[in-house]
């Protein structure tokens, strides 16, 4: 296996970022960062509440647009899959969201973070689940 572009520094500073910015949503609104549960329910539920899934929602665009205009060339894009493959996978990530009750963000960073016990199955059945299909795909397919 090659791996490419990995910096150390880099995923560092990024994991930081992210464990930050979950524990700064629990210590100011209660909430956790799950990221699937927070689109999910912008998308379907209205009142007073929405206004800080949305405003979280943008903040995740902005950083990703941000990344890329003051660093460019530091953000490499490339897809191997095609536009149907793409599709398929993100319903299947929404499923599993849906059966997981959750996405890695919020069992993965936010749950192991707590000590879940909830969470650490759930993350352990991402991986597993994520490797196997990959070497499926990859190798059998």
């Amino acid at each position: 296996m090659h791996i490419v572009n990995f910096t150390p520094f880099s995923a560092f500073i990024g994991g930081a970022l992210i464990g930050l910015a979950a524990a700064l949503l629990w210590w100011t609104l209660g909430r956790i960062a799950g990221v699937s549960t927070i689109l999910g329910n912008a998308l379907t539920e209205r009142g007073s509440d929405s206004g800080w899934r949305f405003a979280f929602l943008a903040g995740l665009l902005a950083a990703g647009l941000g990344a890329v205009l003051f660093f460019p060339g530091a953000v490499h894009l490339h897809l191997a899959a095609g536009g149907g493959e793409l599709v398929v996978a993100g319903l299947l990530v929404g499923v599993g969201t849906q059966m997981g009750s959750g996405c890695t963000s919020g069992h993965g960073v936010c749950g192991i973070g707590r000590l879940s016990a909830r969470s650490i199955v759930a993350t352990l059945s991402f991986m597993v689940s994520g490797m196997l299909t990959v070497s499926v795909v990859k190798h059998l397919l």
